[in-house]
C-alpha cells in the first residue's frame, strides 16, 4: 500500500499542515511529488484539490480511517504543481525536510494585506453636474468642498482618492454625501506594488558584434528547435555579455514565454535592473532581500497574473511563479552567493537547471571566471561552451602591474598603498579620471603571515591555510589538524608574522589624508546598510561626484563606468590563504573581475595588485587575464586532493549546546558512514570553522566521493538512523552537498 501526504492550502503559513490519504493501485504510476489531486474531504467528503508532498509507504494513521485520492488533475497543470515537484528534488539532493524545501520554493509563507486604492467617478453627465454646481453655489454658507469636488469632476470625469483627500483636502464625509445622492461613485481597485521606477530609455537596443550575434544564434536556433540546454558564456569582462543575454531574452519573450534572471547580490541590482528595464520596459520587475514583504508578495502576484514577464534578483527570484517559464540567466555564475546559506543548501545553479528542465527552459550561465565546476561541466560536453574573447566595443584590456608587498617592506615603505599606487593615484586625480581601491575583507582575521617573506602557514594535510583562534591555536576545519602560533617565521625567521588587520575604513583615512582633495566615497556593509544604500553610491560614482570609490568585493563585480582607469588591490593575500579549498579560485575570480573594471571606457585602463606572493599561480593568471592557464592548474590540483568537481563532497555539520552529545553524535555519524560501505574519503570528525557559536558546539564531517549518488545514499542512512535515535535528542543535524565554504 502506497501513502501520500497532501496539503490543501499552499498559500496558507503552516506549509505542513498535510493530511494522508491511500494512493489507489491504478494510479500508483501517475501519483508524484507535486502532482495535483482531488480528494474526499471533510464529513461530507466534498471534492476538493490539494498537492502531493510525499510518498510513502508506511502509514501514520490508522489505515482504516484513511480515504482514497479520487484522481490526479491533468487537463490543467499549475505552477505550484512545478515548484513542489521542484522542492522534492531539492530535499532529496540537497538534504532537508520537505517543509524546509517548500517554504523555500514558496518563499511568500504569510500574505500580506492588499494595498487597495480608490477612485472617484462621476456619474451623471457633465452637464448635469454643472447644474448641480450651480444650484450649488446659488445657496448662502454652501459646502466649499463640495463645490471644488464638483469642478474637478466636470474637468475630470474620474480621480484619485489620494488626490481629492490630501491634494484638494477635501473630507471623506464630502465624498460620502455626494454618493449617497448618485452623483458619484467610489471605484475599489487592487494597487500592486513596484520597485521599478520608471524611465524615459525604453526599448534601448545595440548592434552586438559579430562574436555577440553568433552567441545568440547558437543558442536561438536550438530553442527554435526545442532544444532547450544548457550554455556556458565565458566571456572577457567588458565583451558585452549582457547585450547578448538581453537578444536572447528578446526573442523567448516574442514568444509568450517568460524569463528569470539571476544576479549574484543586491549591490549589482541598480545598474543590471536599469540596462533590462531600458529594454524591456515594464515587463521587468525585481526581487531583493531589502524589499518589505508587500513588495515581494506583490511581484510573485504580478508574475502569476502574467502582469511581468521577466523577473531579475538574487538567488531567490529563481522560485518566481511563471506559468511558462522559458529562459532562465545566471549572471556571474561563479558567485558564491548563489550557494544557500539556510537549509536546504541548494545551489541556484543546479536547482535553475533542474526547474528548467520541468518547464522545458534553456539556461544561460555567464561569466568571465566561470566556476571551476561549471567549467568542468563543459569541457565533458554537459554544458556547451560559448566564448566570447575580446571586449565588445575593441577596447584593450587593461595593463596589470603585480607589486610586491616584500620590497616595499624591504624598501621601508610600511603604507597600506605601495609606491605605484600612490603615483597612479595622484596622475588620475590630475588627469581627472576615477579610481576604485579594492581590498577584500572576507578571512580577514583568519591566516598567519610573514610580511618579510610572504609565507603563510598552511595545514601539513590539507593544503589550505591555518585558521588563527583567540586561544593562540592555529586549527584546520578540514581534518582538525592543531598547533600553536609561532612567535617568528619559520622558513625565514623574521618577526614580522601575523594577521592583516586593516579594514576599508582605515584605507579610507589613509587616502584623504595623503590626497586632501580627492573626493572619496567608501562603499561596504557599514555603508550600504540603508534600503538605497547601494544605488545612491554608484549613482554618485557614476555621475562623477567622486573620485575614488574604496570598497569590498561588492565594488569589483559587474560595474561598468566607462571614466574608471585605475584599479588598485590592496591585499590580494586575504582571499587567497582563507581556509578553503576555493581559496585560489575566488582570488583568482576576484583579482580578474577588479583588474577588468579598468578601461571599459575610451581611456586606457590600469591595474596594480599588491601581495606578498606575486609567483602564486592564481595571481600571474590573473594579472595576465588568462582564464585557461589558472584553470589547468586549478583542476591539477582538485583532483590531486579530491575536491569538487574531480569529486563530491558532503559536509555534515553537528550542533549541541552540549559538547559531549555533539561529540557523541558526531561519532555516531562516522560509524553509519563507515558501515555504508561506499569506499569513501571520510575527513573527520572536527571542530567546525567555528567551533562553539553563541553557545552551541558545532562539529563537522567531510566525505567524498566520485559518485554523487553515494554521497546522496550516505544522507539518506543518516537522516534514517537520526529518525529513531534517541541519545541525541538535544543535536541538530544538516547537511551540505559540495560547500562553498568550510561549515
Amino acid at each position: 500500500m502506497i501513502y501520500a501526504d497532501i496539503i490543501i492550502d499552499i498559500s496558507h503559513e503552516k506549509l505542513d499542515k498535510t493530511f494522508q490519504y491511500i494512493v489507489p493501485a491504478h494510479l500508483k504510476d501517475v501519483v508524484h511529488i507535486g502532482s495535483q489531486v482531488v480528494i474526499p474531504f471533510g464529513k461530507g467528503d466534498r471534492a476538493i484539490t490539494g498537492y502531493v508532498v510525499d510518498i510513502t509507504d508506511t502509514p501514520s494513521f490508522d489505515v482504516t480511517k484513511l480515504k482514497a485520492i479520487a484522481r490526479v488533475v491533468t487537463e490543467s497543470i499549475p505552477i505550484e504543481s512545478q515548484l513542489i515537484t521542484l522542492a522534492g528534488w531539492m530535499k532529496r539532493h540537497y538534504g532537508s525536510t520537505m517543509n524546509q524545501a517548500l517554504r523555500t520554493v514558496i518563499p511568500i509563507k504569510k500574505k500580506e494585506a492588499a494595498r487597495e486604492k480608490k477612485k472617484i467617478r462621476l456619474l451623471i453627465s457633465r452637464e448635469q453636474a454643472q447644474i448641480e454646481l450651480n444650484e450649488l453655489c446659488a445657496r448662502k454658507n454652501h459646502s466649499v468642498g463640495k463645490e471644488r469636488l464638483l469642478r474637478e469632476l466636470i474637468d475630470n470625469e474620474v480621480l484619485e482618492w489620494d488626490l481629492v483627500t490630501k491634494n484638494l483636502q477635501i473630507s471623506s464625509a464630502v465624498i460620502r454625501d455626494l454618493e449617497a445622492k448618485a452623483i458619484i461613485a467610489l471605484d475599489f481597485y487592487r494597487e500592486y506594488r513596484n520597485p521599478v521606477a520608471a524611465t524615459d530609455n525604453y526599448r534601448k537596443k545595440v548592434t552586438l558584434n559579430d562574436m555577440q550575434q553568433s552567441a545568440v544564434d547558437k543558442v536561438l536556433t536550438d530553442y527554435s528547435n526545442q532544444i532547450y540546454k544548457t550554455y556556458l558564456i565565458h566571456g572577457v569582462t567588458g565583451s558585452g555579455k549582457t547585450e547578448v543575454y538581453m537578444e536572447i531574452m528578446d526573442k523567448v519573450l516574442a514568444m509568450g514565454r517568460q524569463v528569470i534572471v539571476l544576479i549574484p547580490e543586491i549591490a549589482l541590482t541598480y545598474q543590471t535592473l536599469m540596462r533590462f528595464y531600458a529594454r524591456f520596459g515594464d515587463k521587468v520587475s525585481i526581487l531583493n532581500s531589502k524589499m518589505s514583504p508587500g513588495e515581494r508578495f506583490d511581484q510573485f502576484e504580478r508574475a502569476k497574473k502574467g502582469e511581468i514577464s521577466v523577473m531579475i534578483g538574487p538567488r531567490s527570484a529563481l522560485f518566481t511563479p511563471f506559468e511558462n517559464l522559458g529562459l532562465i540567466i545566471i549572471d556571474e555564475e561563479h558567485e558564491p552567493t548563489y550557494k544557500s546559506e539556510v537549509i536546504p543548501r541548494y545551489h541556484a545553479r543546479e536547482t535553475a537547471i533542474y526547474r528548467a528542465g520541468l518547464a522545458k527552459a534553456s539556461v544561460v550561465l555567464g561569466s568571465a571566471t566561470p566556476s571551476v565546476e561549471s567549467y568542468a561541466m563543459a569541457e565533458n560536453g554537459t554544458y556547451e561552451l560559448i566564448n566570447l574573447e575580446k571586449r565588445a566595443a575593441g577596447q584593450a584590456m587593461a595593463a596589470c602591474e603585480v607589486v610586491d608587498l616584500r620590497e616595499e617592506l624591504a624598501a621601508g615603505n610600511k603604507s597600506m598603498l605601495s609606491r605605484s599606487l600612490q603615483l597612479a593615484l595622484k596622475d588620475r586625480l590630475e588627469k581627472k579620471e576615477q579610481s576604485m581601491v579594492f581590498l577584500n575583507r572576507r578571512g580577514l582575521m583568519g591566516f598567519v603571515s610573514c610580511r618579510a617573506c610572504g609565507s603563510v602557514i598552511k595545514c601539513p594535510h590539507c593544503d589550505v591555510s591555518l585558521h588563527l583562534h583567540n586561544d593562540g591555536h592555529m586549527r584546520c576545519h578540514y581534518c582538525g589538524f592543531d598547533t600553536f602560533k609561532p612567535t617568528s617565521c619559520p622558513d625565514c625567521g623574521s618577526k614580522y608574522i601575523g594577521t592583516f588587520k586593516a579594514g576599508t575604513q582605515r584605507l579610507e583615512e589613509i587616502i584623504r589624508e595623503q590626497f586632501p582633495s580627492a573626493r572619496v566615497l567608501r562603499m561596504d556593509a557599514d555603508t550600504t546598510r540603508g534600503k538605497d544604500g547601494h544605488d545612491e553610491i554608484l549613482a554618485s560614482f557614476a555621475a562623477g561626484e567622486a573620485d575614488v570609490l574604496i570598497g569590498t568585493q561588492m565594488i569589483v563585480k559587474g560595474h561598468d563606468f566607462a571614466n574608471v582607469t585605475l584599479v588598485g588591490v590592496i591585499a590580494a593575500d586575504i582571499s587567497l590563504n582563507d581556509s578553503d579549498y576555493h581559496s585560489g579560485e575566488r582570488t583568482f575570480q576576484l583579482l580578474t573581475q577588479a583588474v577588468g573594471r579598468a578601461g571599459r571606457g575610451s581611456k586606457a585602463g590600469e591595474a596594480i595588485i599588491q601581495t606578498y606572493q606575486p609567483d602564486n599561480y592564481a595571481i600571474v593568471a590573473s594579472a595576465a587575464q588568462d582564464y585557461d592557464s589558472f584553470y589547468r592548474q586549478e583542476i591539477a590540483y582538485r583532483r590531486m586532493l579530491h575536491y569538487p568537481p574531480a569529486a563530491h563532497m558532503l559536509g555534515i555539520t553537528i550542533a549541541s549546546e552540549k559538547l559531549e552529545q555533539a561529540t557523541g553524535q558526531a561519532n555516531e555519524i562516522k560509524n553509519i558512514i563507515d558501515r555504508c560501505n561506499t569506499r569513501s574519503n571520510v575527513l573527520g570528525p572536527a571542530d567546525a570553522y567555528i567551533g562553539k557559536l553563541k553557545d552551541v558546539y558545532r562539529k563537522v564531517i567531510y566525505v567524498k566521493n566520485k559518485d554523487y549518488n553515494q554521497l546522496v545514499f550516505i544522507k539518506d542512512q543518516i537522516e534514517a538512523y537520526l529518525l529513531e535515535q534517541k541519545q541525541y535528542r538535544n543535536t541538530s543535524t544538516w547537511f551540505d552537498f559540495d560547500p562553498i565554504n568550510t561549515l
